[in-house]
């Protein structure tokens, strides 16, 4: 029997990723991880975010699989948040919305820049696919479903 099922009425993966990190807090909770911060109070004070509304995210994304939690302190149980391989994978995004940032919303003015930390330099952004050995715009893709393989 044929498959019917619309590709509008399966699951998208952007719905997916925005159930998950979908809300202002978390994506803020996100960009502290990446720059080092691990400790709840940390979070908290850099963020100046309400205590529930934090253990709140931190607990989903810890259930997620973005964050692991880590005791760090037995005497009392104290507990950081570390990025797991699944969270790490979130960079581009979070560099690809900061860039969007960069330029719609702060006019091509960043308060913040990334750079290379070996050699200093501006770092960029690209689609590339490594079939071709190519770099392209947003302008040469095009999808297909899931389910179909291309060889």
């Amino acid at each position: 029997m044929p498959d019917t099922e619309n590709t509008a009425d399966r699951a998208c993966s952007i719905q997916a990723s925005l159930d998950v990190l979908g809300d202002r807090w978390t994506i803020l909770i996100m960009r502290d991880a990446f720059r080092g911060v691990r400790r709840f109070d940390d979070f908290r004070r850099d963020l100046d975010i309400a205590r529930p509304v934090l253990t709140e995210r931190l607990k989903r994304l810890v259930v997620a699989g973005v964050l692991e939690r880590r005791l760090y302190c037995e005497r009392p149980p104290r507990y950081e948040y570390r990025l797991t391989p699944m969270g790490a994978a979130l960079s581009p995004t979070l560099v690809a919305l900061m860039r969007w940032g960069d330029e719609w919303i702060n006019h091509d003015e960043p308060p913040t820049v990334l750079v290379h930390e070996a050699c200093g330099e501006p770092l960029d952004q690209a689609f590339v696919c490594w079939h071709c050995d190519e770099t392209f715009t947003q302008s040469a893709i095009a999808s297909r479903p899931g389910n179909t393989v291309t060889h």
